[in-house]
């Protein structure tokens, strides 16, 4: 059975830092976007913070492994406390070099933060659902990462509304206070010895995986490298500077955005339970998922080339890019739990949202370069390429309903 005490505090924990870190990333983007920084100067901002992603899911299933997954958990929202407090200290009067190099260091506090969150989690779901409930893993994997992103959603609005309301140092500040609440009540309440592994792993073994294991983390990597790089820094710029929409107003449709696609990983299990009469999802859905956005995505790029309105090719376009990601990302998320033990979740889990990391990291990378260079069209063609290349290596991914 279920532990759905345990569950709820896990989720409860992830759902409030979750609304911290979409806002965060929506007043840092918009605040420097405001002061008249560079497409490239914002992505800047971010790169450490995903960086330090990769380097925390590799490090920290390892640790979540050997201490358990309380003390990771812990560790990432008393991280971002500390991060959200010192953000509050950041002056209009600092010279860019040094505005960018104090964002950019407490980003990369933050990105530790977020995977050590995020691993700690959802490494939590396998070791609180029977190993013989393969459709309840499903359900439950796709509740807590439906949800997630959902509040990431209303993170983003919440964001733009608070950079308007309060301004940058009150919103980040009155962030930080809400969140100690949450990691108090998480600290008393967890017990530590959650996702321990019962043998102890060699810290060399960590980069040694299952070749579905590895096959699908490379597919993850250009799956969310294929997002962020329209989603992170072009989008956001392309809506406030060539449509002119406001800071709340590009916090809101970004956070429709989320909210919608959040909504349908919740949903997934239904709707593939559906396509696939009672089955569990396999390679073959994640393989064709991706290809199904690639070819989205290169009619959205004509779309834009045309110049056709933006409100039929970006809005329309990429919300039901959304829809169709959202779906892929839900099976991706089933696929790497099905794949490994219970006790070794943690190492597996964080070796997999490593490669999100990294795909993440590129995205970033690409979103401020790409579109200064070519505008929100280039982003769209590159990201056509990065989730053509999530399908092809999905393609080798087990055919069948694989459960471990």
């Amino acid at each position: 059975m279920t532990d759905l005490r345990n569950y709820a505090l896990v989720t409860g924990a992830y759902w409030g830092f979750t609304l911290t870190d979409g806002a965060l990333r929506m007043l840092v983007l918009l605040h420097f976007h405001e002061l008249g920084y560079s497409p490239v100067q914002i992505a800047f901002l971010f790169l450490l913070y995903e960086f330090f992603g990769v380097v925390t899911n590799l490090i920290g299933g390892w640790i979540g492994s050997h201490m358990g997954l309380k003390v990771t958990l812990f560790s990432g929202l008393l991280l971002q406390v500390l991060v959200l407090s010192a953000l509050g200290f950041l002056q209009v009067d600092w010279s860019p070099l040094v505005s960018v190099c104090y964002v950019m260091g407490l980003q990369a506090l933050s990105g530790i933060a977020k995977d050590l969150t995020k691993m700690s989690s959802k490494s939590a779901i396998k070791t609180l659902v029977p190993p013989e409930a393969d459709s309840a893993l499903f359900k439950w994997v796709a509740v807590l990462t439906g949800s997630k992103n959902a509040l990431k959603g209303v993170g983003f609005f919440l964001g733009g509304l608070l950079l308007t309301i309060l301004g940058f140092h009150w919103a980040v500040w009155s962030m930080a206070i809400g969140l100690l609440v949450i990691l108090v009540a998480t600290l008393i309440s967890l017990p530590g010895e959650i996702g321990m592994a019962k043998k102890k792993t060699k810290f060399q073994a960590i980069l040694s995986k299952s070749r579905q294991i590895n096959l699908l983390s490379a597919a993850r990597l250009f799956l969310f490298g294929s997002r962020d790089i329209w989603f992170v820094v072009g989008l956001p710029v392309f809506l406030s500077a060539s449509l002119g929409w406001s800071h709340t107003e590009v916090g809101g449709f970004l956070a429709l955005w989320v909210i919608g696609y959040g909504g349908v990983q919740a949903w997934a299990p239904k709707l593939l339970k559906q396509a696939f009469g009672g089955s569990t999802p396999g390679g073959r859905s994640a393989s064709n998922g991706a290809f199904a956005l690639a070819g989205l995505t290169a009619l959205i790029a004509v779309g834009v080339g045309l110049d056709l309105s933006p409100w039929i090719t970006v809005v329309l376009g990429l919300a039901v890019f959304g829809l169709i990601f959202a779906v892929n990302s839900s099976v991706h998320s089933y696929l790497i739990l099905a794949y490994t033990e219970a006790d070794q979740a943690a190492l597996n889990v964080g070796f997999y949202y490593m490669a999100n990391a990294a795909g993440r990291l590129v995205g970033t990378l690409l979103s401020g370069l790409v579109f200064q260079i070519a505008g929100l069209l280039g982003c769209l063609w590159v990201s056509a390429i990065f989730v053509l290349l999530a399908g092809v290596i999905s393609l080798r991914l087990p055919r069948q309903h694989f459960i471990n």
